[in-house]
């Protein structure tokens, strides 16, 4: 009678300890993208030369709290148009994915909830239903507007969906397992994939981006172009899931071009020192990569939507099958240096095509170009 009790005290302790973990991963989750929205304001406001939040709390961070209060507080309408049920459910469904994929990432030697021997397959499987929710919230909301904010969201979230697997085949092939803390544990032994894999590294960043619907890929919710797309027809605490499950994918994505490419919680053997050590690098990497995020979405503007696609379809993706291609010869012939012809090529052509356009700028047409000094001013037509 002894055994069972005690193997059924020890089962309950195990479910227990993975129950605590997942609601502290999760609950930081939540407050860091609640910080991030924060820190979203604060970084534009200094790039624009403006305050930015400052009332409510310390340098203004309790500005999240005080608008997570205005959305629970504001009336939830549903409109009488709408597909009910799936109305409902679509932001829960954009918010879901970016909770359950964060599960199999390590962030410290040792420490992650799930510990999967296909992680990297699995990130990239549950990532991809995040374009369920925002497709679902478009089509459901039975507006045109809404419509074509999902439709552009379903075309380009696939589309770069393939350059982001496509990226990560050159790691495999480095490292030659799928599981996560295998591709930490090679980076830590053998120097991070930016060096090793820096075309993959650019690739799958960027990817990233227009996977997350930020700027320059927010095209699903082109305010310009859209109202505000596959969310115009949402308020209050609806609209507030879909803002949130936009941040919580950022940190996913960051984290796993941090786990993919800069070492994970490695750096220089430091994580030997300590877990805790291997966790505040982990976490440094991951909220420098957010920083960049925001640094990128204030910095460059809207592409127009062939311009999107013509990046993925005619550019990106031959470009990440070159890279396979390169690295599955570097590795046949143990020739690492094969990885940066592609980039070095690449980069050559980037300047050489800069050099040409600057020689064929012929400058502004004779009636555009500055008057002389001295010279008279015209009088205004009248």
């Amino acid at each position: 009678m002894t055994a069972p009790v005690v193997s059924l005290a020890v089962s309950l302790v195990d479910v227990l300890l993975i129950v605590g973990k997942v609601l502290l991963v999760a609950h930081v989750m939540l407050g860091l993208g609640a910080v991030l929205v924060w820190a979203e304001r604060r970084v534009s406001a200094g790039m624009q030369d403006r305050v930015g939040p400052n009332r409510v709390g310390w340098f203004g961070l309790g500005q999240s709290i005080a608008d997570l209060g205005k959305f629970i507080f504001k009336e939830d309408v549903v409109p009488g148009h709408v597909h009910k049920w799936m109305y409902i459910l679509a932001p829960a469904i954009t918010v879901v994915p970016a909770l359950v994929t964060f599960a199999v990432i390590p962030y410290a030697p040792g420490m992650q909830i799930a510990d999967l021997d296909v992680g990297l397959l699995f990130v990239l499987s549950i990532a991809s239903l995040g374009v369920y929710g925002i497709t679902l919230g478009g089509w459901a909301s039975n507006s045109k507007y809404a419509l074509l904010g999902g439709v552009r969201s379903s075309a380009q979230m696939i589309s770069y969906e393939v350059v982001l697997g496509i990226s990560t085949v050159g790691v495999l092939l480095s490292v030659g397992s799928l599981h996560l803390g295998d591709i930490v544990a090679d980076q830590a032994a053998s120097g991070w994939f930016l060096w090793r894999q820096p075309l993959a590294f650019f690739l799958f960043l960027t990817a990233s981006y227009a996977e997350t619907n930020r700027l320059p890929f927010d095209l699903p919710e082109a305010e310009t172009e859209l109202v505000a797309g596959y969310h115009t027809e949402y308020s209050s605490m609806k609209f507030a899931l879909f803002f949130l499950g936009e941040y919580l994918a950022m940190i996913v994505s960051s984290s796993l071009v941090t786990t993919l490419f800069l070492g994970g919680w490695s750096a220089f053997g430091l994580e030997r020192l300590h877990w805790a050590v291997g966790l505040l690098i982990f976490m440094a990497k991951t909220l420098f990569l957010l920083f960049v995020y925001i640094w990128i979405r204030w910095t460059l503007p809207r592409f127009r939507y062939d311009q999107l696609m013509n990046i993925c379809w005619k550019w990106f993706f031959p470009l990440a099958l070159g890279n396979v291609l390169l690295t599955a010869g570097a590795e046949a012939l143990d020739l690492p240096v094969l990885m940066w012809v592609l980039p070095i090529v690449l980069v050559a052509l980037g300047f050489a095509a800069a050099a040409l356009a600057q020689k064929r700028d012929l400058g502004p047409p004779p009636e555009l170009a500055a008057a002389p000094v001295g010279a008279p001013v015209p009088s205004s037509p009248r």
